[in-house]
């Protein structure tokens, strides 16, 4: 605190200083770093004199070689001021002070030499009636060798216009201080002493800025790119007549003093490049050739059309695909494609393609022609140019006309079905092959079931051409579950396979359906065979009556799964268990736990935990008997229960299979409010807080209770139409146990009054949104001394409601200029609000200390207490601990 202390009061003194007219001399901040070379300057600048407006400068180096000795360089006031090494120099003005104003002055030094590095002394001889302030301040110079260094080959290049333009620039450095680069092209109308023009340039920042010249062709037609570590390379795409003259490249290095601005400190030109930019032949021809004229239908179809023209990589064509003499498709200069409706489709499809290859070659592809695209192609070709709204036309050229003719195809597909058995026993495989020969085209197949003559064939499963399964309406589920499969064997036959034969449902007549697809015409071909299924004896059965239950609070109960009937004696059972929530009604079905054929255990999402796991127990009573076991049913266990149980059999060549599926009834548990009446605050309250903000729900307990009585409470959270979940419970021993391990860190259960359980929720989400209550118990011993369930009761709801962070203090202050303002301008505020808020700490930590003092010896008295035995302290031990409590605080 001492230094706190020491800082303010100097802040303080230099602040009144300032305010009773103090002399200061400031000198600009250094280490400055500078080429060997270059011009440089520093400024000094003196504030706070009395005397005259016109102050006067002593500038003086101490040089490395003998830091304690002052070397005088230039004055303002004296010429006799000059040491006789800095004589010859400024003389010559390579060394000269310049008056901003009056009280402001710049050193400059036109070519920095080795021996000028140093520290700097700016001093103002006193003009005032006494001394008060300073009179000089130092700065230190270092002079750093000039490494930068950028070339470019010299050439003379004549070029057409409308040719490309690619010139590079080497730019090096080896400085050992950080530094950066700035490298800009410039262009030089016809020869001596004209005025350069920036093309291109890349700053310091890495921002590339085109002159006021190439502004319109920045991107589209002049780039700058940095091409490895030292290569900048220009490039123009087309070059015009007003590129013409010399073009060359300069590099400039950069570095930042300690005040944070940046400054060139070494700069180089390359040698420069002459362009000549001479006028092109602007005549071009349009030709059209397609590379098989006569063809079969189906087969691919090719039509070229090419420009002939000078110069044409540097053209900018458009080309129109005619048909019969009708446009159906263009390209644009920038070859993006448009194409009439039909043609669009067609390419959509993958059946058409229009393609740009170069400037000079444009193809329309028809990768399987029909009758319809016999007919004469022909294009036209415009050449085009650049304006404010786009591209115009210059001129355009027709080519001839071509003729493509067309031979139809025939069809010679053939199908035929084939079974692997006539005759199958229920719940076995069905397998069906559809064998197609004479086929050219990609096919799609339907496979369609009929089970009697008669009736409407029913969709079982489809296969488009492209490998896409579409099972129909009726098969969906089964589809789903696998037990439904349709595979492409070989291009030519396509398998249909159903497990889980049923003997009802599944015999009958099946059809496969063919269809050979050629462009847009198609050819059908069908064939069928009859599959008869001997039946099993009909199977698993389970008791589907609904019940309900009333069960009085911490109470367990088992819910029943009874299987009546079983398809075989050997046949294996997986029984799962769901819940589903009071509301809404259409909840989804919650998974609690399930035993698969093999007696493995595994718990829903939602019943992880370790409280969660205790409380449900799948058991097996009999062969044909399941009890889902809850124990101490709570306010949160409400909702109706029901098991499903799978029949799994085993095969030599299948594995495990299964037989089928059935629902139980459902069974509706409600609790059971005890007749004894608990008096707890049915009040309900709504909060809002803020995320991360920390919020504390009450359960209070009213009225008076039982002097023998013992109390445990639930905490539930819920969504507003939604079931509750339990979130911690707290035991008549002040056990608290949660429900989710990762809530541990969050959830605060605790007792500020004998009848207050509250629960604090440590930094909110958005996720905690919802309704909360608490369910209180209370417990009595009877006549043997067993704790048991008295009365049970439920609080009010609480709703509470998460909002997005606001900002926060700091970044208020951060951004009020006038409350930076005030912390600067009165320090001394600050400097007393930080000594009450350290002392304010102190005080705090020794209470802190004092409190785990307390709570430590509180828990060793309650141990004490409860010893070694599971019977729970009495109404008068509680008084005792109360007593002594009271003690420890009193200490």
């Amino acid at each position: 605190m001492g230094s706190i202390q020491r800082s303010a009061a100097l802040l303080l003194f230099v602040l009144a200083g300032l305010c009773v007219g103090q002399r200061i001399v400031l000198v600009q901040e250094g280490r400055l770093y500078r080429a060997r070379g270059y011009h440089i300057t520093i400024w000094c600048n003196v504030s706070g004199y009395q005397g005259p407006s016109e102050q006067n400068f002593h500038w003086s180096i101490y040089l490395p070689s003998a830091p304690e000795r002052e070397v005088q360089i230039i004055s303002t006031m004296d010429p006799s001021f000059t040491y006789a090494i800095y004589t010859q120099r400024v003389r010559s003005r390579e060394i000269y002070v310049e008056k901003v104003q009056g009280d402001s002055a710049l050193l400059h030094i036109k070519e920095l030499q080795d021996q000028d590095a140093g520290e700097y002394e700016c001093h103002t001889p006193n003009t005032d009636e006494r001394f008060f302030g300073s009179y000089s301040a130092k700065m230190n110079l270092s002079v750093i060798p000039d490494t930068l260094s950028a070339t470019m080959t010299p050439q003379t290049l004549t070029l057409v216009e409308g040719d490309p333009l690619e010139l590079t620039c080497e730019v090096s450095k080896s400085t050992a201080q950080h530094t950066h680069l700035s490298v800009a092209w410039y262009h030089l109308q016809g020869s001596g002493d004209a005025q350069a023009t920036v093309i291109l340039s890349l700053s310091k920042d890495f921002v590339l800025t085109p002159g006021p010249s190439y502004m319109q062709r920045f991107l589209s037609d002049v780039r700058l790119d940095k091409v490895g570590d030292t290569t900048y390379k220009l490039s123009i795409g087309k070059v015009q007549p007003s590129d013409q003259g010399q073009v060359y490249c300069e590099a400039v290095e950069w570095i930042q003093d300690p005040g944070g601005s940046w400054k060139d400190i070494t700069q180089k030109q390359t040698e420069k490049t002459l362009l000549t930019v001479g006028s092109q032949d602007r005549d071009f021809q349009a030709n059209i050739a397609a590379v098989e004229s006569s063809l079969a239908e189906g087969k691919p179809l090719q039509v070229n059309c090419s420009v002939t023209a000078q110069n044409s990589q540097n053209r900018w064509f458009q080309v129109v695909w005619l048909f019969k003499g009708v446009e159906v498709a263009r390209i644009d200069p920038h070859g993006v494609l448009a194409l009439k409706k039909e043609y669009e489709e067609r390419a959509a499809l993958g059946q058409l393609q229009v393609v740009k290859k170069s400037n000079e070659m444009y193809i329309l592809k028809v990768y399987q022609v029909g009758l319809k695209d016999k007919g004469t192609y022909s294009c036209e070709v415009s050449e085009m140019e650049k304006a404010s709204a786009g591209f115009s036309i210059i001129q355009s050229k027709m080519s001839s006309g071509i003729e493509v003719n067309m031979k139809p195809i025939e069809n010679h597909m053939q199908v035929s079905v084939l079974s692997s058995e006539r005759q199958i026993v229920e719940g076995d495989t069905l397998i069906l092959h559809c064998e197609v020969s004479g086929a050219t085209s990609p096919l799609s197949v339907n496979w369609w079931h009929l089970q009697k003559s008669g009736d409407q064939p029913d969709h079982i499963v489809g296969m488009e051409r492209d490998g896409m399964l579409r099972p129909g309406p009726s098969y969906q589920e089964r589809s789903a579950n696998r037990d439904l499969r349709l595979e492409k064997i070989n291009s030519t036959t396509f398998t249909l396979a159903i497990y889980n034969t049923s003997a009802t449902s599944d015999g009958g007549s099946y059809k496969c359906e063919v269809t050979e697809w050629s462009m847009d015409r198609s050819w059908k071909q069908t064939q069928e065979t009859s599959v008869a299924i001997s039946p099993l004896k009909s199977k698993l059965r389970v008791n589907t009556e609904d019940r309900s239950l009333e069960i009085s609070g911490s109470a367990d109960t088992e819910i029943e799964c009874s299987v009546t009937s079983l398809t075989q004696r050997d046949s294996q059972l997986a029984i799962t268990w769901y819940f589903l929530p009071p509301s809404p009604a259409d909840a989804a079905p919650l998974q609690i736990v399930r035993t698969n054929y093999s007696n493995i255990l595994d718990y829903g999402a939602e019943f992880r935990s370790a409280m969660q796991k205790s409380k449900f127990h799948s058991e097996r009573v009999s062969s044909n008997l399941f009890w889902l076991r809850i124990l101490s049913v709570n306010h949160g266990d409400r909702g109706r229960y029901y098991c499903l149980v799978e029949e799994w059999l085993w095969s030599a060549d299948r594995g495990w299979y299964n037989l089928g599926k059935k629902e139980s009834g459902k069974t509706m548990l409600e609790f059971k409010v005890s007749e004894n009446k608990l008096h707890v605050e049915k009040t309900n309250h709504s909060i809002t807080a803020t995320e991360n903000e920390d919020v504390t729900l009450s359960c209070l307990l009213q009225g008076p209770s039982q002097p023998a009585s013992l109390f445990s409470a639930i905490w539930f959270h819920g969504l507003e139409h939604s079931g509750m979940k339990t979130l911690v419970k707290v035991h008549t021993s002040g056990m608290v146990e949660y429900a989710e391990e990762a809530m541990v860190e969050r959830l605060h259960l605790r007792r500020p009054s004998f009848g207050d359980f509250n629960l604090t929720l440590r930094s909110v989400e958005p996720g905690d949104t919802g309704v909360y209550c608490c369910q209180v118990q209370e417990w009595q011993q009877d006549s043997g001394g067993a704790w048991v369930l008295r009365a049970s009761e439920l609080s009010g709801y609480t709703t509470l409601t998460a909002l997005p962070p606001e900002s926060t203090i700091s970044s208020r202050v951060c951004s009020s200029p006038s409350l930076l303002h005030f912390i600067l301008v009165y320090p001394l505020v600050l400097f007393l609000g930080l000594t009450a808020a350290l002392l304010y700490l102190s005080v705090k930590s020794r209470q802190a200390h004092k409190e785990s003092i307390y709570q430590r010896k509180g828990k060793e008295l309650w141990v004490d207490l409860k010893g070694a035995g599971d019977v729970e302290p009495t109404y008068s031990d509680h008084n005792n601990l109360e007593e002594e409590m009271n003690n420890l605080k009193e200490e």
